[in-house]
């Protein structure tokens, strides 16, 4: 658990909650024939409107979904409903991908009888290729959500592409004496080097916060968790993670004066960096999760920005995936950082195996060595002893299989 975020004892994982978890929301997903034989369209619903809060892909080619979103949310901050299909991105289609995104809003919202603007959609799969609008208005027609466990399967399915497992979080702890919870469910695998999210991300919450203090937040975590993973260092056209808060709890409304507004910071950021983990670890063609810790660099943004240079690196990448402890791939990773680093006073280590103190190598059992290399999860430590900031990153490896995949992604 990250020890930085907040207290063990306040905030609370539920093993086997997730996006229904919190009080008044349901969900559901269905196969509309998008795609082969999975599920493709899914839909979660708040009982009530709920505020919201989302952060985008910074790629200047954003999908036309995005679009359509930003404007459901510009209009009153409030949102009642997602829909969201795999299997085509509806990214760089132009005007008509445009006008399919706003159709797939109108059928939704017609369906549940509530406002378009109440309304997020999303997409994802292959960029360039038109919506089949026939088969997108069958299957919102035929959606139906739920509050079981199924249906948040469900809808957790309709959401992948080439991902390999479903991923979830729940958290939840006591704010003005209520038990106020997040859940969360994500897609993601491939094309993830966020910059101010990552693939496909949603997150309900029955706590009770304004729309303004839920984006201010959502922002706050997200430069810790979703921007801090890699997997391919490709940015995808359709990255957004989106929030919903219905204030079903009951509790007083959040805000940064409030006493308890750590306690939720430490919920949302609970919330995030799981699923941020949860789509590391399944990157295409991924057998090891890779988290970086790095300490005492000038400031905790410069502790990140080498953090996710060391995720990034193929270099290192690949020497985790062949169990090669060569730590010359994770100094050239640092040395090509923007961030202060002095070549005389860094330390490295695997795990708890010293490679590097004061940037003078340390002899170390290459065999030890190699064997840590083959856990499903790899640590790299660093510290810059230059000053307090810290930072984490996560990357996976990089497999023969990631090339597989992705030359034959549209087929």
């Amino acid at each position: 658990m990250y020890q930085a975020f907040t207290d063990e004892k306040v905030i609370r994982a539920i093993a086997d909650g997730g996006i229904l978890t919190p009080k008044g929301f349901k969900c559901g997903g269905i196969h509309a024939g998008l795609r082969y034989n999975k599920l493709d369209l899914g839909l979660i619903v708040s009982d009530t409107p709920a505020s919201c809060a989302a952060v985008y892909t910074t790629s200047h080619f954003q999908a036309a979904p995005l679009v359509v979103t930003q404007e459901s949310i510009a209009q009153e901050g409030i949102l009642q409903a997602v829909v969201v299909n795999s299997a085509c991105a509806n990214a760089c289609t132009g005007e008509q991908g445009y006008k399919d995104a706003l159709k797939m809003r109108e059928l939704t919202a017609a369906k549940l009888g509530i406002a378009e603007h109440q309304v997020a959609v999303a997409s994802t799969g292959v960029i360039g290729e038109y919506l089949q609008m026939d088969k997108i208005e069958a299957g919102i027609a035929k959606l139906a959500v739920g509050d079981a466990a199924k249906d948040a399967n469900d809808f957790q399915t309709a959401i992948l592409t080439t991902d390999l497992v479903m991923k979830h979080s729940c958290y939840s702890a006591e704010i003005d004496g209520m038990t106020v919870s997040i859940g969360g469910a994500a897609k993601g695998s491939g094309m993830i080097h966020p910059n101010m999210a990552t693939m496909l991300g949603f997150l309900t919450t029955d706590a009770n916060i304004s729309s303004a203090d839920l984006t201010f937040a959502l922002r706050e975590v997200t430069n810790t968790t979703f921007n801090q993973i890699t997997v391919d260092g490709d940015t995808s056209t359709n990255d957004m993670v989106l929030v919903m808060a219905n204030g079903a709890a009951g509790n007083h409304p959040l805000n940064p004066e409030h006493p308890d507004w750590p306690v939720f910071i430490g919920l949302l950021k609970e919330s995030c960096a799981s699923l941020a983990k949860q789509i590391a670890r399944d990157g295409e063609g991924a057998t090891k999760l890779i988290e970086i810790s790095v300490s005492g660099a000038i400031s905790d943004e410069e502790a990140r920005m080498i953090g996710k240079q060391i995720a990034g690196s193929n270099l290192v990448k690949t020497a985790v995936y062949g169990a090669d402890a060569n730590w010359g791939r994770i100094i050239g990773a640092i040395g090509q950082s923007q961030a202060t680093v002095n070549s005389e006073t860094v330390d490295i280590s695997l795990g708890e195996i010293i490679m590097l103190k004061e940037s003078t190598p340390i002899a170390f059992d290459e065999e030890i060595a190699r064997e840590y290399l083959q856990n499903d999860k790899v640590d790299i430590f660093v510290d810059l002893h230059l000053g307090e900031g810290r930072g984490m990153a996560w990357g996976c490896d990089l497999s023969y299989d990631y090339v597989k995949i992705n030359a034959s992604y549209r087929t």
